[in-house]
């Protein structure tokens, strides 16, 4: 797997995989609780783009990670790698900022649900309240604030890139990422330390996987000699990741589920049937794209921005996730 050779370098389109994941998240948590009220409506859209934006931010900083690429053989590959990094320095100040808008929001949306209540209606002390006194609501403002160092970390870089190395917004992104999955259902299930375990290494495979094969198809596509380089060392990573977030998704739904017939008569038991069935597709594509490059066959980014779209209706089915009981 050493070779792109005969990539198109169409540029996948970002903006549609975070509506298909928020549009997912949406759908799913409305069936799933068979009605539609306007928190839970709120709460499931700024759950999924919360996802959306955590998940981005871990890729833009992972392809900070893998690059540069080894051994610079010409000038115009040192230019192209301080570019490309340039690039999603930038992006990382939008997408972090994004982020910290949609978490504060959570917040607001949240509590509002706690409560039983409108948004509108929901004064600032039980806003304070749910986010000091509640789990769900601890973890959220724990998320805030790895937003803020992501995006303050983003700022600073842009100024100076040797200022703050991208491990630290790396390894920011992925805290925040973790922080909701580890407050939510899992606080009420029997096994609450396997519990929080399994779902910490789901959540942050999950986010390497995703975020870093989409961060590599935008920022890398017009590349050829980066992409050439990164394709094959993410191929390993994301391999590690596959296999962690089907082990840990198998033993997290098992406890929370209970029973097999809790799979077919529950929401949540549908929502897992769901996710595992795309588990499965991803696996088969990334075989797939993975046997492509190995005999150099083309077209590449086409499948695996197939994948990633995969990824992003993945990701929506865990936002409703965490929403369903």
């Amino acid at each position: 797997m050493t070779s792109t050779a005969g990539v198109h370098p169409a540029r996948p389109a970002p903006v549609l995989w975070v509506a298909l994941a928020v549009g997912t998240a949406l759908v799913a948590s409305v069936l799933a609780a068979a009605t539609a009220t306007s928190a839970l409506v709120g709460t499931a859209t700024i759950r999924s783009g919360m996802t959306a934006a955590g998940v981005a931010c871990v890729g833009l900083t992972l392809v900070g990670v893998l690059l540069p690429l080894g051994p610079i053989r010409t000038r115009g590959e040192a230019r192209e790698v301080v570019r490309v990094q340039a690039v999603a320095d930038r992006v990382l100040v939008v997408v972090a900022g994004s982020w910290l808008v949609l978490v504060l929001l959570a917040v607001m949306f949240g509590s509002a649900g706690a409560v039983g209540r409108p948004v509108d209606e929901v004064g600032a002390g039980e806003m304070l309240r749910w986010a000091t006194l509640l789990s769900a609501g601890r973890g959220t403002v724990l998320t805030a604030g790895c937003a803020a160092v992501v995006l303050g970390c983003a700022i600073l870089r842009l100024r100076d890139p040797d200022r703050v190395q991208v491990r630290i917004p790396l390894i920011a992104s992925v805290l925040g990422i973790l922080t909701p999955a580890v407050t939510g259902h899992t606080g009420s299930d029997p096994d609450h330390q396997l519990a929080v375990l399994a779902v910490a290494i789901h959540a942050g495979a999950a986010a390497l996987w995703v975020g870093g094969l989409g961060a590599l198809l935008v920022l890398l596509a017009r590349s050829r000699a980066l992409l050439d380089a990164a394709l094959p060392r993410f191929s390993r990573l994301a391999v590690v990741c596959m296999v962690a977030v089907g082990l840990t998704g198998v033993l997290s739904a098992t406890l929370r589920v209970g029973s097999w017939n809790a799979l077919v008569t529950t929401g949540y038991g549908w929502l897992v049937v769901a996710k595992f069935a795309l588990l499965l597709l991803l696996a088969g594509l990334g075989g797939l794209t993975r046997r492509r490059l190995q005999t150099r066959r083309t077209p590449v980014l086409r499948w695996a921005g197939v994948e990633v779209a995969l990824m992003a209706a993945a990701l929506g089915l865990a936002a409703a996730l965490t929403q369903t009981a």
